[in-house]
């Protein structure tokens, strides 16, 4: 294991955060409001932290390719340490004084784009956290290792495995250019293009100009952070509604089809990917049984743009409200929490189990199926009309079971420790999914919860970032031992 390039690496990236830091300074200067010491103390701290990784290994000679092993650690490690290195301002902030649990809680789920908060005082806070939450989960969205990816060239480091271990699903071969800073570089145009498309939007839809960018933020980067304790309700607005959910839809997609569209100037490269197709049919079935069932029961009650966008918000993992929820039923909580795992489009910044995951799954329960009938029958699963090899096939069997009994047993440390049945499964499945908003006692936000449980579910936050397998493997003796 090549540890001073490990040093090296994350230390570049954490110089890279610190830089960062300069936005909130910024802010905090313009507004006046009293919080610009708090982000230099952070700064100064982040900074000394990533010199003291970067500056020693910058001249040592070593092999600069980065292997496998080295890109799985430099990822955990650099998220991990990314978490705690965001809690800080949360910590030094004037108005919020947390303590470091709650810090490191709200600092992960800004990286992972999770959008749980432990804040309940959103509309007090100053201008400068409140951008500094939404920058969290805007740099967090893509990775910000993928930002650093682009610079890593210039150091003489290769960040081909590093990339392996950052991106899940087809992404992994499915590069938009040979060399991975090229394709980082183009990832990049296409986020902050639809960044920059969705704060026009919310401006023009009535937001003032301070909301539509932190909005833009997390929209696209699917975080759900809001400045808001409403949410998207605060603005009872159907336009920006209507902003909202066209962009949350367009965030949930993968990234490379935006890109090859954009290229293209077609739109037909979206309709001849299965896995959009299936992200298609089962936002419409849902959101027609949904409202179907509230037409019957609930006609008065749940309108139906409050349906619409929560089956968008929980199936994209956002997390954005329009409305308070706290009243419904627990049969549509729970479809749309539900909903959650099956997730974002693979290549996207959304999280659960990837719909791509899910249609190879449906494929496979019909192979099962038909084999039964035809055991000898030679019945190949293909996804865009290409076969799946049985490595990946076998991989993404793995994961779902590996995510499966993650959820169970996860929950069940949870009931163990205290919490009531619809708090610890549906907190579990919002941090684990990405999503943010649970039921029962963390439906408005996770403050009540004990110390324990907060490092339980950031660790869970990070788990369901990192697809499972990233963080898994790490923590097995065979990691260590070849």
């Amino acid at each position: 294991m090549n540890y001073a390039l490990i040093q090296k690496t994350i230390g570049m990236m954490i110089l890279v955060f610190a830089v960062i830091l300069i936005i909130p300074i910024s802010i905090s200067i313009i507004y006046n409001d009293g919080n610009t010491s708090s982000f230099i103390y952070s700064f100064t701290i982040i900074f000394l932290f990533g010199s003291l990784l970067f500056f020693p290994n910058q001249s040592n000679s070593f092999d600069s390719s980065i292997k496998i092993k080295e890109g799985f650690l430099i990822v955990v490690l650099f998220w991990v340490l990314l978490s705690f290195l965001g809690s800080f301002p949360f910590m030094f902030d004037i108005n919020l004084s947390m303590s470091f649990a709650d810090a490191f809680f709200e600092s992960v789920s800004g990286w992972t784009t999770t959008g749980a908060t432990i804040i309940s005082n959103l509309d007090d806070l100053s201008p400068s956290i409140l951008i500094y939450r939404q920058l969290l989960q805007w740099l967090g969205g893509m990775g910000i290792v993928v930002l650093a990816l682009a610079v890593l060239p210039m150091l003489g480091v290769g960040g081909m495995q590093l990339y392996k271990a950052e991106s899940g699903g087809p992404i992994k071969d499915n590069k938009i250019s040979p060399r991975i800073a090229e394709t980082a570089q183009n990832l990049w145009k296409v986020y902050l293009g639809l960044t920059l498309l969705c704060a026009a939007a919310y401006y023009l839809a009535g937001m003032n100009i301070f909301d539509a960018i932190a909005h833009s933020f997390s929209t696209i980067a699917i975080g759900g952070f809001s400045t808001h304790n409403q949410s998207i309700a605060y603005f009872n607005s159907f336009e920006i509604e209507l902003v909202c959910m066209i962009f949350m839809f367009l965030s949930a997609l993968n990234f490379i089809l935006h890109f090859h569209s954009l290229k293209s100037r077609s739109l037909k490269i979206y309709f001849k990917d299965v896995e959009f197709r299936l992200y298609i049919l089962l936002i419409v079935v849902f959101s027609f049984l949904l409202l179907l069932y509230t037409s019957f029961f609930y006609a008065n009650e749940i309108s139906v743009m409050g349906i619409l966008f929560q089956v968008i918000s929980f199936i994209t993992t956002s997390g954005f409200v329009s409305m308070s929820y706290d009243d419904w039923p627990v049969s549509i909580i729970s479809i749309l929490i539900f909903l959650s795992f099956l997730g974002a489009c693979a290549g996207s910044t959304g999280g659960g189990i990837k719909i791509i995951r899910i249609l190879f799954i449906l494929k496979e329960l019909k192979r099962g199926l038909i084999k039964i009938i035809h055991p000898s029958a030679e019945v190949p699963i293909k996804i865009n009309d290409q076969a799946v090899n049985e490595n990946i096939s076998n991989n993404i069997l793995l994961f779902f079971i590996f995510y499966i009994i993650s959820y169970i047993f996860l929950s069940l440390i949870l009931l163990l420790m205290g919490l009531d049945a619809t708090t610890a499964f549906s907190s579990v499945a919002a941090c684990l999914n990405n999503l943010g908003p649970g039921a029962g006692s963390v439906i408005d936000n996770y403050s009540s919860i004990n110390t324990a449980t907060k490092y339980l579910l950031s660790f869970t936050m990070l788990l369901g970032r990192l697809e499972i397998y990233t963080l898994l493997i790490i923590m097995t003796p065979y990691f260590w031992k070849y």
